[in-house]
C-alpha cells in the first residue's frame, strides 16, 4: 500500500504451508482494504512527500533492458510513484487492491491501474522488466504469499527485477490497527523469495544513514533468471 508508520509486534505467525486464501484470511485482507478506503484521501495527503528515491533508484540501477521500461507498481496506492515512472520515461502500470485508490491514481497520473485482490493476482506472463512492491507484500498473510509470488515472478520477463520493501519483523504476524501485516526477519524473507524462484541481488535497510534500530524497513532486489 504505501510507507507510512513502524508496525507493533504480535507473535501469533502463521505457516507458510497452505497456498488457498481461507475464508478468514479474504475477510482479514477485505478489512485492510476497508482501513484504506475510508482513510485514502488522508493517506494520500500523509505520504505525497515520502522520499523513496533510494529505492527505485535500486530497482531501475538492476534492469538490463533498454528503456522505456515497463514498470509494475504492486501497491501503488494514490498513484504516488507512477508519476515518478512515467516522468522519468518509462511505461508504468498500477496495482492495488483498494478501489478508491485506483480511482485516485487514474485520476492524477494517467497510467492504467489493475484493481486486484493480492490474495488472488491474475497477472499476464512475461510483461514486465520491474516490479515495484513499496510497502505492500507484507499485507498478504504468510500462508498465501507463496502463491502471491508466483504470480510476481511469472509476470517478469525473464531477468527482470523486484524490488520490495516491507516493515520488518521477528517473523511475526497480525494487526496493527486496522490493518494486517507480517514482519519477516531478512533470513525468512529470503526464503520465501527463493522458493518462488528469485535470486537476491542486495538488501539494505531503510532511512538510511541511521543506527539499524532506527531503521524498521528492509529493501530487497531480487531478479528472475533468464531462461
Amino acid at each position: 500500500m504505501t510507507d507510512d508508520d513502524t508496525p507493533q509486534r504480535f507473535n501469533n505467525a502463521h505457516s507458510a504451508t497452505d497456498d488457498g486464501p481461507t475464508a478468514e484470511l479474504v475477510g482479514l485482507a477485505r478489512l485492510t482494504v476497508v482501513h484504506y478506503q475510508q482513510n485514502a484521501e488522508g493517506f494520500r495527503e500523509g505520504t505525497r512527500d515520502h522520499d523513496v528515491s533510494q529505492n527505485i533508484d535500486a530497482l531501475l540501477r538492476h534492469i538490463q533492458a533498454p528503456a522505456p521500461l515497463q514498470i509494475l507498481d504492486v501497491g501503488c496506492g494514490p498513484g504516488r510513484d507512477l508519476r515518478t515512472f512515467t516522468a522519468m520515461g518509462h511505461v508504468a502500470v498500477g496495482l492495488d487492491g483498494c478501489p478508491r485508490f485506483v480511482q485516485m491514481a487514474q485520476q492524477d497520473t494517467g497510467c492504467e491501474v489493475w484493481l486486484q485482490d493480492f490474495l488472488a493476482l491474475d497477472l499476464p506472463a512475461e510483461r514486465f522488466d520491474g516490479i515495484f512492491a513499496n510497502a505492500a507484500l507484507f499485507h498478504i498473510p504468510s500462508k498465501v504469499l507463496p502463491a502471491a509470488l508466483r504470480q510476481l515472478h511469472q509476470t517478469l520477463k525473464p531477468g527482470g527485477v523486484l524490488l520490495s520493501s516491507n516493515p520488518r519483523g521477528d517473523d511475526q504476524e497480525g494487526w496493527t490497527g486496522d490493518r494486517y501485516g507480517a514482519y519477516y526477519r531478512l533470513e525468512t524473507w529470503r526464503a520465501f523469495m527463493q522458493s518462488a524462484g528469485f535470486v537476491e541481488l542486495e538488501h539494505y535497510y531503510r532511512p538510511a544513514g541511521l543506527p539499524r534500530h532506527q531503521q524498521p524497513w528492509l529493501a530487497s532486489v531480487w531478479r528472475r533468471l533468464p531462461g
